[in-house]
């Protein structure tokens, strides 16, 4: 009896592993055969997954679901005021969301939330129409706890065609494409690393940005550690800690590093570890390199600042968990500060206006103040004034007056 027992277990267990196993060998993934899908990674990393799906890189981009959207649907902040005959309103309809034009009264057009992009400062939306994609006019932005224009719509005249390209996506997904992709992603190669088709397939939409995305394809990673669970030390798998400082860096300028580069491949191709310039060069053209704008050019500014011109290991890692975003604890970063700056000396006069406390745990206030997009605005409903979208610059150093 004992023996069957035992015999039972050891079938249960079996029937379990191979299930687990056959999952990971049965998913095809759009970006190629060579990818396993996150999913398959919560078994082993649960603790990185619980964090990461609440981080701005997992929410870049979302499903449009009620649980996932920030703004009013019922409430009187529900509707934008272009004039007295035109309006649009945030509704709710079975279960499923929509931004709905009104001239005089009578409903135009109702186009569907399909997609939200972002959740941590804004949040922008679109729609699918013809296997192309086009933003709705209105975003919704938590600095004013309402809707707005989205970043430089027209306050005077809604407009729901502007598309939103692949381009986009490549920053705030994981994939989207034209097709399929049905072999290993090394094996696809297409004009200029590029796809020509401009169109994009829904069904190849991996939303925010993944472990692959970082890591790259998991497939060997997850079949083997399948079947040898004994094994420590992580196989087939790209850590970042066996990767240089220019590697590490590269891999978040992919995104973090401005649009004004000309482009030789695209971005979904980039494998941690590879090279950024053999995915884009600098431009001649280029605009201004001496005012970046905070929103998209984090690694453009960082650069400029003394702290990272004079450390030699020094990169976003430093400061940003990448499986998690920090909480609003400024010590906490002040903390990171102060590992190098221990002996910081203030002058006279901001002695004299902020206390010896604030001074020691707030230090990103003062040396890396908020400041206004140049790239990023907008107007709020039934109004001419402009508001500027802020963000934290990356630039750390001395400033004369900073923005709260």
């Amino acid at each position: 009896m004992k023996k069957a027992h035992i015999l039972f277990i050891i079938f249960v267990w079996g029937v379990l592993l191979t299930s687990c196993k056959n999952d990971s060998d049965n998913y095809t993934d759009p970006r190629g055969t060579d990818y396993a899908g996150s999913e398959s990674c919560i078994q082993c990393h649960q603790k990185q997954h619980e964090t990461s799906i609440l981080s701005a890189h997992y929410k870049a981009t979302l499903p449009a679901t009620k649980e996932n959207i920030l703004g009013h649907f019922t409430d009187d902040k529900s509707a934008f005021v272009y004039d007295k005959n035109t309006k649009v309103v945030m509704e709710e309809r079975n279960d499923s969301l929509y931004q709905v034009l009104y001239k005089n009264g009578k409903e135009v057009k109702a186009y569907p939330f399909d997609i939200l992009f972002g959740a941590k400062h804004a949040q922008t939306s679109g729609y699918w129409k013809n296997h192309y994609f086009y933003e709705l006019p209105i975003s919704y932005y938590k600095s004013i706890n309402n809707w707005a224009t989205s970043p430089n719509y027209s306050a005077t005249n809604p407009d729901f065609n502007r598309k939103i390209l692949k381009e986009c996506f490549a920053c705030h997904s994981s994939n989207i494409a034209s097709k399929y992709v049905t072999t290993s992603s090394s094996e696809t190669y297409t004009f200029m690393g590029m796809e020509v088709d401009d169109f994009m397939s829904k069904n190849t939409l991996v939303y925010g940005i993944d472990c692959e995305r970082c890591h790259g394809p998991a497939k060997t990673h997850v079949q083997t550690h399948l079947k040898f669970p004994d094994l420590k030390k992580a196989q087939n798998m790209i850590s970042f800690r066996n990767l240089n400082r220019q590697q590490r860096i590269d891999a978040c300028a992919l995104c973090h590093s401005g649009n004004d580069k000309s482009k030789l491949k695209s971005r979904f191709q980039f494998k941690p570890g590879e090279n950024l310039s053999d995915y884009f060069q600098e431009n001649p053209r280029s605009k201004d390199t001496l005012n970046y704008d905070v929103h998209g050019n984090q690694l453009g500014l960082l650069s400029q600042s003394k702290c990272f011109q004079k450390s030699q290991t020094m990169d976003c890692i430093t400061c940003h968990n990448p499986h998690q975003d920090k909480p609003q604890n400024r010590i906490s970063y002040s903390k990171i500060c102060m590992s190098c700056h221990q002996s910081t000396k203030h002058t006279a006069i901001t002695l004299k206006t902020i206390s010896k406390s604030r001074l020691a745990n707030n230090c990103v206030e003062c040396h890396m103040p908020k400041q206004d997009s140049k790239a990023i605005r907008f107007q709020q409903s039934n109004s001419s004034a402009v508001n500027n979208y802020s963000l934290r610059t990356h630039k750390i150093a001395v400033y004369p007056v900073a923005k709260n």
